[in-house]
């Protein structure tokens, strides 16, 4: 999937603000790894900690990292 939106902190779209880097993991265990993971390689945690979002009727089990580029990185498993 790739989507274009404006940036929600309402700042100027950048590489690294208005742009997310995902990936569609099988379980919430494995979206928790890949943040631990991406946090002890210098990522930065962002947002609210790893957990469920609510979209609509969907329920997605997200996790947010910057990397030390300040790209935003997401990984995500979908509940429904």
């Amino acid at each position: 999937m790739f989507l274009v939106t404006r940036p929600i902190n309402g700042e100027a779209a950048s590489g690294a603000n208005g742009g997310t880097i995902g990936w569609a993991l099988p379980n919430e265990e494995a979206v928790n790894q890949w943040h631990q993971a991406g946090a002890q390689a210098g990522g930065t945690a962002i947002e609210s900690p790893p957990g469920i979002r609510t979209l609509g009727e969907r329920q997605l089990y997200l996790a947010y990292l910057r990397d030390p580029f300040g790209n935003k990185l997401c990984a995500m498993y979908s509940k429904a």
